[in-house]
């Protein structure tokens, strides 16, 4: 645990050289990553929070995607690191794009994930009622119907290990920690990506309905020095759905 921003956080640290921060989505953890981390980390300091609220972190207040902008550049402070390779997913993606809009500075590279720029206007409701859900009715119902929403087909037949795991991971968050982050992704605005200067790369699936690849492409070009992958058979859990891929994608990004 890490004293960061006035709040505990969970903080998984592993190899040496350039900073590298992951960033996990809505109801993830430091876990999120771990074929990434494993990967990575033989060449750059990883670095993996548990952000406020998800995971091993408690929530201590309101949780906005600006709160979680700031805890990134806090713990970057109290690392002494004065910039880092990005990766986010999800929910991540938006709080990375902020970081690397609002302190240019302090970004090296973008890798997003399941990337989007802002939730649909639909989006914003079902997210505040699955907040209601989960206060009301604990975590299982939220998990198990992701397991049917976010992986793709060919997942959910071929990789039962990949369902079991994000159940147990949405089963495990804390229920009010979980409907503070659906509210504080409820609310997501979109940072300017006009000002994003950094490499990006832009990962998705081609079953993935919360940022499918028309929409990604859109954010794509909004984003000026960003390319694109669209993933076989993938829904939206990228990292874990599609290890391989991704992994290779990300190698191919930072030393290709």
């Amino acid at each position: 645990m890490m004293n960061i921003n006035g709040k505990l956080l969970e903080v998984e640290q592993h190899g040496e050289g350039d900073a590298m921060i992951m960033v996990h989505g809505l109801g993830g953890s430091s876990n999120a990553w771990h074929p990434q981390a494993t990967i990575l980390s033989r060449s750059f300091h990883v670095i993996r929070p548990d952000m406020e609220g998800s995971g091993r972190s408690p929530a201590k207040g309101k949780i906005t995607i600006a709160t979680l902008a700031k805890d990134i550049t806090k713990l970057m402070d109290k690392l002494n690191i004065k910039s880092a390779h990005l990766l986010g997913h999800s929910m991540g993606t938006i709080v990375c794009q902020h970081i690397a809009a609002g302190s240019p500075s302090r970004v090296k590279s973008l890798a997003l994930l399941g990337p989007l720029a802002e939730p649909p206007a639909p989006a914003r409701g079902a997210l505040k009622d699955r907040a209601g859900v989960a206060r009301s009715k604990g975590m299982a119902p939220i998990g198990d119907a992701l397991v049917q929403a976010a992986l793709s087909a060919d997942s959910r037949a071929h990789q039962p290990a990949v369902a079991a795991f994000l159940r147990e991971g949405i089963m495990r968050q804390d229920a009010e920690g979980y409907a503070r982050t659906c509210e504080a992704l409820a609310g997501a605005k979109s940072a300017d990506l006009a000002k994003i200067k950094c490499p990006t790369l832009l990962i998705t699936g081609d079953e993935d309905g919360v940022a499918p690849p028309a929409n990604v492409q859109k954010l794509a070009r909004a984003i000026k020095r960003s390319q694109t992958l669209i993933l076989d058979r993938c829904g939206h859990i990228t990292p874990i759905e599609k290890p391989a891929e991704v992994n290779a994608a990300l190698l191919n990004f930072y030393f290709g």
